[in-house]
């Protein structure tokens, strides 16, 4: 079990999965700087996180900018959107509701779908998260994207949900120790919003240490 203080934010997972160096930068370092798609993407879970908004129509709830946690994973986050949906069978009960409730997470993203399943990654630990805290089992949710203005449901199996543990552990064990890893640069490094304090194109050059070690041991 981690303590509220040793929680990772749930975001990370994207950052740590597209890049580690990136997501060291981020959330060890403290760094950050916007381009154009994450302005956009702001914007749009702004709209998302409204927690003033809530709706409810018959059998479905939809609450916005619900936080959450889980002191198992030793995570911590905010869901956009997420829909109660009335289940008799696997719901759980809610405060001032009748009846039985089966939570059914919803992630917002300005773009359109990412071939990496990322976005799927992000969505589960939400459902992760919402299981711990419930006491329930939520076997699906959605990614809703802005491009398209269409929605894709999620599966959490299995496999998806230990690939989240298993990301999760890398992440723990860089943020203990306070390291921000080397890069290692590839094509996404130009869409990356970080790649001016990053300087992945510096790192492609030998270090000072290798130079000095490389030039010492040929000295006869």
């Amino acid at each position: 079990m981690y303590s509220p203080d040793d929680c990772l934010m749930i975001s990370g997972l994207q950052h740590f999965r597209f890049c580690r160096r990136q997501w060291a930068l981020i959330h060890i370092e403290q760094q950050w700087a916007e381009n154009l798609r994450t302005v956009e993407g702001t914007l749009l879970h702004e709209r998302a996180h409204n927690e003033h908004l809530r709706e409810s129509r018959g059998d479905l709830l939809i609450v916005r900018g619900l936080r959450v946690q889980s002191l198992t994973l030793g995570l911590t986050g905010q869901c956009d959107v997420v829909e109660f949906r009335r289940d008799d069978t696997r719901g759980v009960t809610l405060c001032g509701k009748e009846g039985a409730w089966l939570p059914y997470p919803v992630e917002y993203k300005h773009g359109a779908a990412k071939q990496d399943g990322s976005d799927a990654l992000q969505l589960c630990a939400q459902a992760m998260c919402l299981e711990e805290m419930l006491c329930c089992e939520i076997p699906t949710g959605a990614l809703y994207y802005g491009e398209t203005h269409r929605r894709t449901e999620i599966e959490f199996t299995p496999v998806l949900r230990q690939e989240v543990k298993t990301l999760l552990e890398g992440m723990h064990a860089l943020y203990e120790r306070g390291w921000t890893p080397r890069v290692k640069p590839t094509k996404a490094c130009n869409a990356c919003s970080l790649k001016d304090l990053c300087l992945p194109k510096l790192m492609r050059k030998q270090s000072v240490a290798d130079y000095l070690r490389d030039h010492l041991e040929e000295t006869p």
